[in-house]
């Protein structure tokens, strides 16, 4: 297993599956596509940005594994994610905003279960560049 893709890959997720949580809670309250929503969105982002930042500095300074803290410091990139799909689609209904949210996050445990094949492929990879 390869940890730098094991990264990569749960990094992506969490991204994705972050991105999708905020637009199904914001679609479950009633919260329908606009600037407004993009804009909220924004700010979770650039507050998430700010915790992340310590966050990422302390995981940084003893990481010896696939370590939490180190995944965690980009949920910022979530929020952003959202708010471009929110964006992207304004003057969304609430249930609509509540699918794009649901889409997200199915995206992200796609990624998520794929690992095995993203290390298949990397694996064949790396035999056919020995050869």
């Amino acid at each position: 297993m390869d940890r730098g893709l094991d990264e990569v890959v749960m990094r992506g997720t969490v991204v994705l599956l972050t991105g999708g949580l905020l637009l199904v809670a914001a679609g479950t309250a009633g919260i329908t596509g606009s600037l407004a929503l993009v804009a909220a969105l924004v700010l979770v982002g650039v507050g998430l940005y700010l915790v992340s930042e310590r966050v990422g500095a302390v995981a940084a300074a003893d990481a010896s594994d696939l370590d939490p803290r180190v995944v965690a410091a980009d949920l910022w990139l979530g929020p952003f994610l959202a708010a471009a799909v929110a964006g992207f689609y304004l003057g969304a209904t609430a249930g609509e905003v509540q699918a794009l949210g649901g889409l997200l996050g199915l995206v992200g445990m796609l990624n998520y279960f794929l690992r095995p094949f993203y290390h298949l492929l990397y694996g064949l990879a790396r035999r056919v560049q020995t050869l």
